[in-house]
């Protein structure tokens, strides 16, 4: 396992943060989660959601900002937890009220519009995660240009994938998670949500022994800066270019339905991989000087090379043209 926490990377930018993500999903009971916890040293900030993804199609919601004392390996944000362990594992951990919706889209526009809620419950999750592979870190593999263009998206960017269990609880009801599919990350440098351009972002199960983690900066002249990896028969394969095939987004541009990417491993291997998008939890960004993006949670279902079955996380980030 990586080092936690990297004290000694800090620069005085005040964007420069580190940051930890979990996502699992369980096709037993159709139940997605994710969660992130983030801190900025040099704002003294500390910031955490946590998003569920429900089998009815509605969603639930919880956010929490807090100033900081001291930056630690102690991985807490309000309610929600990410705890590392020395054998490699890691136990993730809330208890507490979530808001819930019908439409995951109106989720954001909650706290301007209250009667979106459909209802709060009390949430508990009490989850272990085991990883199976080794692991990988994006910038060791990547090109001076894809490291040049992805500068405002973090130094270091680390993944694995594991085996997750425990329980969730929403109100009264009680849910099993038996042995699913999840991935883990960790980042730290500056992260610029709008000035960094359009990314996309998926974490693709299709079982133990493969699974894909496509991430691609796009810039406005076209560039394309590529990171991510292939798991495959226990190997981690670095991915060494990524072209897209085609993006297709709603009338406004920002909300996307579809996508297809060609996509060239580190053992010039070509594949291809198709995605269809589910319900979309829509977070949006906007700095001092007016600049907006929206950031774009979701699961979506996937295929590669003609694979069908695979399902996972589909994330996006787009800069709002005026």
């Amino acid at each position: 396992m990586e080092r936690i926490i990297h004290k000694d990377k800090l620069t005085n930018h005040p964007e420069w943060n580190e940051s930890y993500y979990f996502v699992f999903f369980d096709k037993t009971n159709n139940i997605g989660g994710m969660s992130r916890i983030g801190f900025k040293p040099n704002k003294s900030e500390g910031m955490t959601f946590f998003f569920l993804f429900l089998a009815d199609g509605s969603a639930a919601g919880y956010h929490q900002e807090i100033k900081l004392k001291d930056f630690s390996d102690n991985l807490r944000v309000g309610r929600m937890s990410h705890n590392w362990q020395k054998d490699g594992t890691w136990k993730y951990f809330f208890k507490g009220t979530m808001i819930f919706v019908a439409d995951p889209l109106n989720l954001p526009r909650v706290p301007e519009d209250p009667k979106l809620i459909l209802k709060s419950e009390k949430v508990l999750m009490d989850l272990t995660f085991k990883p199976f592979n080794d692991v990988y870190e994006y910038s060791k593999y990547m090109t001076p240009e894809s490291l040049e263009i992805g500068k405002k998206s973090g130094d270091m960017h680390w993944e694995q994938i594991g085996r997750v269990k425990g329980k969730l609880n929403i109100g009264q009801e009680e849910y099993n998670v038996n042995s699913v599919l999840g991935q883990r990350d960790h980042t730290y440098g500056v992260r610029d949500w709008t000035g960094v351009g359009n990314w996309l972002y998926y974490v693709v199960w299709f079982n133990e022994n493969l699974t894909i983690n496509p991430a691609a900066i796009v810039t406005d002249d076209g560039r394309v800066s590529t990171g991510g990896f292939l798991f495959r028969d226990g190997k981690n394969i670095p991915l060494r270019s990524i072209q897209i095939i085609k993006q297709e987004y709603d009338e406004q541009g920002v909300y996307p339905i579809s996508s297809e990417l060609q996509i060239i491993d580190n053992l010039g291997e070509e594949h291809n991989l198709k995605a269809n998008v589910g319900p979309i939890i829509p977070v949006p960004f906007k700095d001092e000087e007016g600049n907006q993006s929206i950031l774009i949670q979701s699961f979506g279902r996937f295929e590669l090379d003609g694979i069908k079955g695979g399902y996972g996380t589909f994330e996006t980030l787009r800069k709002v043209r005026n």
